[in-house]
């Protein structure tokens, strides 16, 4: 008998049928003996209703209110679900997050989760009772309810089998696993039977939508095993096969050199052009930028002969016309020349804990892009990860090219 937390997405449970269907994947686990709680996401395109909802009513809605209409959602679908699974004689009860309690920080729209008191579940579960949780919410210390913010659904899951001392969390979405690559971009990507969570985590913080980064934090921190499988294989019960499990790097008996290829086309560019080459200018660009809620990911820094520097930096696309506007406030205090902006770019990533032992990661990824006239404008790296910025146009061919040279394609 295994202790199993099942997350399903909002896709999953789209519609009443497919609520129906992980009603019979949940009675199915139940009948092999197993102790099951359910974590659900609201009806797909009901959490946007919801936002937009708030936000034509007022732009600058009150967060603590905006929380109390979205988080309906996810309740919505916990009470449908548990209604579902009671229907097939399953002993189920839904449960919004204050009820358990998962306590939060104040932060709301993006509250972190400080606390889970998982001894009533726990208590109901080894009763023969399936507890429904609605995801994405918790309580506030103001005693209000709070959302997680993006991915708060995945996270809510994770944290919840770490509460309960499950043996898996496993995520139901619309895909059966995480491949080397995107399927859709190279047919040749294999799904991947294992993955180690600082892979995981460094694919899902560059492009790989699998999985959020919050919830892959966590898991890797609580040492949470996480499932990734498909909810529409099976006669739409859900796939016999496995998916893929994140696990600990000492789960893998040899690792890749490289597990997997991620790319991102939702980047933007930054060029600060001749830059006093002076102690303090980094601080002076990138400290108005963080204040200003400006995420940067790559740096790249030139200097030139005659006192100056060009700092060159991505930020994410949706965060470009702050940036301008951020840096243009500063133009009289650093005293640059002149801001080039340029969001017609892609990242492109290679990642895999085998780089740690294997010298040439970076050369093979430089020389594959080269044979095909792909230009490299910025390089960033980590130890298991290897990143460069590229025209958008290149971004397909790049990935096929790289995914090839590291011998990922499938036979």
């Amino acid at each position: 008998m295994a202790r199993i937390v099942m997350k399903f997405g909002g896709t999953s449970v789209a519609d009443l049928d497919r609520i129906k269907n992980v009603a019979a994947r949940v009675k199915r686990e139940v009948d092999a003996g197993n102790e099951v709680a359910v974590v659900v996401s609201a009806m797909s395109g009901v959490t946007n209703q919801l936002v937009k909802y708030c936000t034509d009513l007022s732009p600058l809605h009150d967060a603590r209110e905006y929380d109390a209409v979205v988080a309906t959602g996810e309740q919505v679908t916990s009470g449908l679900t548990a209604i579902a699974l009671q229907n097939l004689g399953v002993d189920a009860r839904s449960w919004s997050g204050w009820q358990i309690p998962l306590k939060t920080d104040g932060a709301h729209g993006k509250a972190r989760i400080e606390s889970i008191d998982g001894a009533t579940l726990i208590a109901r579960m080894q009763s023969g009772q399936v507890p429904v949780v609605a995801g994405f919410q918790g309580i506030g210390p103001d005693n209000r309810v709070t959302t997680l913010g993006r991915g708060g659904s995945d996270t809510s899951a994770v944290a919840l089998a770490a509460a309960l001392q499950a043996d898996r969390c496993d995520i139901y979405t619309d895909v059966d696993g995480v491949y080397t690559t995107d399927p859709r971009i190279v047919p040749k990507a294999r799904k991947l039977a294992k993955i180690a969570y600082e892979e995981m985590l460094e694919l899902a913080s560059v492009g790989a939508k699998v999985l959020q980064t919050r919830s892959v934090e966590l898991a890797m921190k609580q040492r949470v095993r996480v499932q990734v499988l498909s909810s529409f294989e099976g006669n739409g019960l859900g796939s016999d096969l496995p998916g893929t499990m994140v696990v600990d790097e000492d789960e893998i008996v040899e690792q890749a050199i490289v597990s997997g290829i991620a790319y991102s086309r939702d980047e933007a560019k930054i060029t600060v052009r001749r830059v006093p080459d002076r102690p303090g200018i980094a601080a002076a660009i990138f400290g108005p930028l963080s204040d200003g809620g400006v995420n940067v990911d790559m740096i790249v820094q030139n200097v030139s002969a005659d006192g100056t520097t060009d700092m060159t930096f991505t930020v994410g696309r949706a965060d470009l016309p702050r940036a301008k506007a951020v840096l243009n406030e500063q133009i009289g205090s650093i005293g640059f020349a002149e801001i080039l902006a340029d969001s017609d770019v892609a990242k492109i990533s290679v990642v895999g804990t085998g780089m740690r032992s294997h010298a040439g990661v970076a050369s093979t990824m430089f020389k594959s892009l080269a044979d095909r006239g792909i230009n490299i404008q910025v390089i960033s790296t980590s130890e298991i990860k290897v990143s460069v910025l590229i025209a958008a146009d290149y971004t397909e061919l790049a990935v096929r090219a790289l995914h090839t040279a590291y011998g990922l394609d499938s036979e």
